[in-house]
């Protein structure tokens, strides 16, 4: 804490009523005569002075300058000293609550170290105050035996202040060790937050970019050649109008071509692609749409013998429609096999088709290669592509399940 402790942000507001009351009972200790001598106006004086003056120092505590609070304390003792034994003539009175309120001062401003020192202090100077206290006529000779029971009586005294002093130290190092620990874990909460609204910008960002190549890549082709291929035929529409024909039937393939890249990017873009689904559901969903579009029947063979936890399902559902699109896009496939399995301890995805492949070398980053990779890393997985020319493209994903999934 580097600001001074004031009433307006004392971390606990009860202790510094308390120590009020405290401050009031001491002060009508004094105030209340004794039949042992005649009240002194000015020692009543001087002695509630000293207690006003401690009280106002317990409305701001110092907790930056060192030197700042060596001085403060040394202050602090300097006023308990000639409260306590300014009042040690037979008619005084036992301050012990002032120790009391010293202590759980020096918990504030103190680390451990400067705590013990304080309350070691304290129980020396109570100790000492008590030894100086006379019986209250020095006329009357006391027997050995009052002599003996008035020591052991000081000795159970000092005993149990010196208990007192160690409860109260215990208890306030163990209340602001538990409101440091709650400090501690609300910045790391928040440090959490912060943390995980970060990863979810950069991935969303991440995500964006990545539909925006898609984009790119396959709509702005299609549209390309399908500009291309109208105005060939607007070439040939008045000279051949047959040949001018087949080039506006492959526009027109080329413009669903288009649409269903669209559609692609923005079924890619939800944020729960499953949609309540499971996600064998989800797989034949994306199996029926590639029939669809290539002809082509994945086939599948799912054998999830462990529970998946809903952290994994979307990114492994993503995995395989990345996979199942650029096969559909690009491997020129007669055949897709998908294998899906659990064990004890893993998750294992096989995804391969007999297309024509591609040099791994040459695209290291192509394909939705650094998409799929990038989830199955973020499950703490492993990813690995193999493809040649000619010999189609094998994917295999392995990804340890938690512990609380098994």
């Amino acid at each position: 804490m580097n600001q001074p402790i004031k009433v307006s942000n004392h971390p606990f507001r009860f202790l510094l009523y308390l120590e009020w009351i405290l401050l009031v009972v001491s002060a009508s200790a004094v105030l209340i005569p004794s039949h042992f001598q005649r009240f002194n106006n000015q020692s009543t004086e001087l002695t509630i002075f000293s207690l006003l003056v401690f009280g106002l120092m317990g409305l701001r505590l110092p907790t930056k300058n060192k030197f700042i609070k060596v001085v403060y304390t040394i202050i602090e003792v300097i006023l308990i000293i000639f409260i306590s034994f300014y009042n040690t003539k037979p008619s005084g009175r036992f301050f012990p609550f002032l120790y009391l309120v010293l202590v759980t001062r020096s918990c504030f401003i103190f680390q451990i170290q400067g705590r013990l020192f304080v309350t070691t202090l304290s129980l020396i100077l109570f100790i000492f105050s008590i030894s100086q206290r006379k019986p209250p006529r020095p006329s009357i000779q006391l027997s050995p035996a009052i002599q003996e029971r008035l020591l052991f009586y000081n000795f159970v005294v000092a005993l149990l202040f010196g208990l007192a002093l160690v409860f109260v130290l215990m208890l306030m190092n163990t209340i602001l060790s538990e409101r440091e620990s709650r400090e501690k874990l609300a910045i790391a909460n928040q440090k959490l937050r912060q943390y995980a609204l970060q990863i979810e910008n950069q991935a969303t960002l991440e995500e964006r970019n990545r539909i925006a190549r898609e984009i790119h890549d396959s709509l702005g082709h299609s549209l390309t050649a399908l500009n291309l291929q109208l105005e060939t035929a607007l070439k040939l529409w008045q000279s051949n109008p047959e040949k001018a024909q087949t080039f506006l039937a492959r526009a027109k393939e080329l413009g669903s071509k288009a649409l269903q890249d669209v559609r692609q990017s923005v079924s890619a873009m939800r944020s729960h692609p499953l949609q309540e689904q499971s996600l064998e559901q989800g797989i034949a969903n994306l199996a029926e749409s590639m029939q669809r579009t290539t002809g082509i029947s994945p086939i599948l063979k799912i054998n999830l013998s462990h529970p998946i936890s809903s952290e994994m399902t979307t990114p492994i559902y993503r995995i395989i429609q990345e996979s199942f699109t650029n096969i559909c896009k690009y491997a020129e496939a007669t055949e897709v096999k998908l294998e899906l399995r659990t064990t004890d301890t893993d998750l294992y995805l096989v995804v391969e088709d007999n297309g024509k492949g591609f040099d791994l070398g040459q695209n290291t980053t192509g394909f939705g290669q650094q998409s799929m990779r990038d989830r199955t890393l973020a499950l703490g997985g492993k990813f690995n592509i193999n493809s040649t020319p000619g010999s189609g493209c094998k994917i295999r994903v392995e990804i340890p399940l938690p512990r609380y999934s098994q």
